[in-house]
């Protein structure tokens, strides 16, 4: 359910869209976004009519890594209106990125 985002698309997939979006800074050879990744997975599909999922993989992706202050990773980032509104850094239980996602549609 997740879509994986680069510089060419990362504006009109995100910054252009009204919804709110969460997107996942990740690499696949780390353990901690392997982790993290079937609960992205699943959130995604959950909320799949009220959220847009988005993944960059930041090896493919430096360029929007620095550009969004990634420093470590996972990261997610949380956009509504084309604004960052939230952030989690490393690995996040399942339960904190629900609240989040539950403010930030509040």
């Amino acid at each position: 359910m997740t879509k994986a985002l680069s510089l060419k698309n990362f504006k009109k997939e995100v910054i252009e869209r009204r919804t709110l979006s969460l997107v996942q800074f990740k690499a696949e050879w780390n353990g901690t976004c392997q982790i993290i990744a079937p609960v992205f997975e699943s959130l995604s599909a959950a909320y799949k009519k009220k959220v847009s999922f988005f993944t960059v993989d930041v090896e493919e992706n430096k360029l929007l890594e620095a550009e969004h202050g990634v420093t470590d990773i996972p990261t997610i980032l949380f956009f509504k209106n084309g604004k960052m509104i939230d952030h989690l850094i490393g690995l996040a239980p399942r339960n904190v990125i629900i609240e989040k996602i539950e403010n930030a549609l509040a």
